[in-house]
């Protein structure tokens, strides 16, 4: 059993506290850019394009992804909505201090981000299927990443476990379905889902990188409706095994959104492979990686360039030698027209005076 329960401050900067939630989601932003940037040279893409882009999708999926936490967990916000919007919390004494945003719903972040790269893609006139593929990996990545910080949070757990890897809450962090006085904090501990949901973005991001370099079936936007069928079906796996969720007649919301995206994800697959497939496949798309050198190709070229630098540098001691040359002879043209410029000496002696 795992008995630490962290601490959700990183450090404190000029009195304000940096949180572990924030820190998760920067550190996963920069993974994202690192691997989405190396997938589009991989297709010839222009990478000029990811900083905007990833600052477009950013903001628009951390606007979803918060709107949906608030309604998902509006019970937290209702008596004080001005805490929804803004990174505050509620003193035992009625005021306000500085928090951070801790809260944010995934599904409505996947929502708002595909809607912002859309436009984004096509304000730039680019092909929008093709950059699908190169973020979908990001996607993953981002989810297995950014889910730590729920872990420093003590959220995102389901029921007690007594599985080797099950996790402490403290007893400030428990749902009501769960008190201490009920569930001891020494002797309970919960299912960590958030350790699922990072697990499950790893390998998805590998499987999707490797179905961009090995599969000859795929069409262009098939890595992203993979994406969607995959995390839907994690999630809608995961999400009975929470309590106190946003429900709709009875059934978790995010139940509903996520079978939305696996239904999405399957007829998007089944119509790009029937009568909407492209004319071109994907790996038809990608660029012809240079032809790898063998090591004697690499030697020769060694040893053509010290050739050049060997010649270059005797052409550059005969110009020396050249301009040397010349200064030599443009000198005794000097003298030349010196001596023939000077008056000749007259050797008549004067008349001699009486």
């Amino acid at each position: 059993m795992i008995n630490f329960t962290p601490d959700p401050i990183f450090f404190h900067l000029f009195g304000f506290p940096i949180y572990w939630y924030g820190i998760a989601y920067a550190v996963g932003l920069a993974a994202v850019y690192w691997v989405i940037s190396r997938e589009a040279r991989f297709r010839g893409l222009d990478e000029t394009l990811l900083g905007t882009g990833m600052i477009v999708v950013a903001i628009a999926a951390l606007a979803g992804g918060r709107l949906y936490h608030v309604i998902d967990q509006w019970a937290l916000y209702k008596d004080h909505p001005l805490t929804a919007f803004l990174p505050l919390t509620v003193q035992p004494n009625g005021s306000y201090a500085f928090s951070g945003f801790t809260g944010l719903g995934v599904p409505g972040g996947i929502i708002t981000g595909t809607i912002a790269a859309w436009l984004y893609v096509r304000w730039t006139r680019q092909d929008f299927f093709r950059w699908a593929d190169v973020v979908a990996p990001g996607l993953f990545v981002m989810q297995a990443i950014g889910r730590w910080g729920n872990f420093f949070n003590q959220e995102l757990y389901g029921p007690p476990t007594t599985l080797p890897w099950g996790i402490r809450i403290d007893c400030a962090h428990r749902i009501a379905d769960y008190p201490c006085s009920s569930y001891p904090l020494e002797t309970t501990h919960f299912q960590p889902l958030f350790l699922y949901e990072s697990l499950s973005g790893i390998v998805g991001a590998l499987v999707l990188l490797w179905l961009a370099r090995r599969s000859s079936r795929l069409v262009s936007g098939d890595l992203l409706l993979i994406f969607f069928v995959w995390y839907g079906l994690t999630r809608f796996a995961l999400e009975g095994l929470r309590s106190g969720n946003w429900t709709f007649f009875g059934i978790p919301t995010a139940s509903i959104v996520t079978l939305g995206f696996i239904g999405v994800g399957l007829v998007g697959l089944w119509y790009r492979h029937g009568p909407g497939r492209p004319p071109v496949l994907a790996h038809e798309l990608v660029p012809e990686a240079p032809a790898k050198r063998t090591a004697d190709e690499e030697e020769d070229d060694f040893w053509a360039d010290d050739d050049e630098s060997d010649d270059d540098a005797t052409s550059d001691d005969d110009d020396l030698e050249r301009d040397a040359d010349d200064r030599d002879g443009d000198a005794d043209d000097d003298e030349t027209d010196e001596s023939t410029d000077e008056p000749a000496a007259t050797t008549d002696r004067p008349p001699p005076t009486g």
